[in-house]
């Protein structure tokens, strides 16, 4: 099968969850949620991804029928029911995860434009594709001083993106790029990186690449292993991929939430 270009194919994706009104730029989501992440934390599931990752946690239906899923929301009343569900559970964390949040950057913008100044951390979980391809991203997400992204390397180099996500190795090179971008802007950010697939050797030589970036990206490098979601099995059964750790469900470390 042939690889795709990701950045091709985010910018096509974003033409089936995304539309525009006089109101702003609304984008699809498939659910809001509360979740044990990050100590607790509200968290919106955007509906659409540029990547196909082959061990994602998103139902078939989520990842290959963008059109039939989900509904559109305008940033305003994300922004509201983020802020009502934080608040009635006294949490201080809110993100937007499920799919790819930056796609639709008015729509994201205009998301954070609402939060502002409701005293809450804004956590952007996102496979940095496109801040890795637009350096005006990082440059527009610099002004959110309660905006922190997490950037989510799928594998330790060029070819495991590629055997991962089925996209072209270069794909990599962006998601690294989007660390410099922000970086450069001064948006503070950390990477993460799912180490199931990959050697100790392959971890250690990213840590190395992420030292020439900034000396600190090594030492606030994230881990994160395979949790086998029935669907996560699975997927990885289907491709056919080779894992080295993962938990259940029910058996994730306290330190991995």
């Amino acid at each position: 099968m042939a690889l795709y270009d990701p950045v091709t194919r985010h910018e096509a994706m974003e033409k089936l969850v995304v539309r525009d009104t006089e109101l702003g730029q609304e984008r699809k989501y498939w659910r809001f949620r509360f979740d044990r992440w990050y100590g607790g934390i509200v968290t919106a599931d955007t509906v659409g991804c540029g990547l196909l990752c082959k061990y994602c946690w998103v139902s078939d239906a989520v990842m290959f029928q963008p059109v039939k899923v989900g509904q559109f929301y305008s940033p305003d009343v994300v922004a509201k029911i983020l802020v009502k569900m934080a608040r009635k559970r006294n949490l201080k964390q809110l993100r937007v995860s499920g799919g790819e949040p930056t796609i639709g950057k008015r729509h994201l913008l205009q998301l954070l434009d609402n939060l502002e100044g409701q005293g809450l951390l804004f956590i952007l979980e996102t496979n940095g594709i496109l801040i890795g391809n637009d350096i005006e991203y990082a440059q527009d997400l610099s002004k959110y001083r309660f905006l922190h992204v997490r950037v989510s390397l799928k594998g330790c180099n060029e070819k495991e993106f590629a055997v991962l996500t089925g996209a072209k190795p270069e794909g990599f090179t962006l998601q690294l790029k989007a660390l410099e971008n922000l970086l450069r802007e001064d948006v503070r950010c950390h990477p993460a990186i799912m180490i199931s697939f990959s050697t100790k050797e392959s971890v250690q030589r990213l840590a190395e690449r992420l030292k020439i970036i900034d000396s600190g990206l090594a030492g606030d490098l994230e881990f994160e292993e395979l949790i086998l979601y029935p669907r996560v099995k699975r997927k990885i059964e289907g491709h056919h991929l080779k894992y080295y750790s993962a938990y259940t469900p029910d058996m994730v470390p306290r330190e991995r939430v």
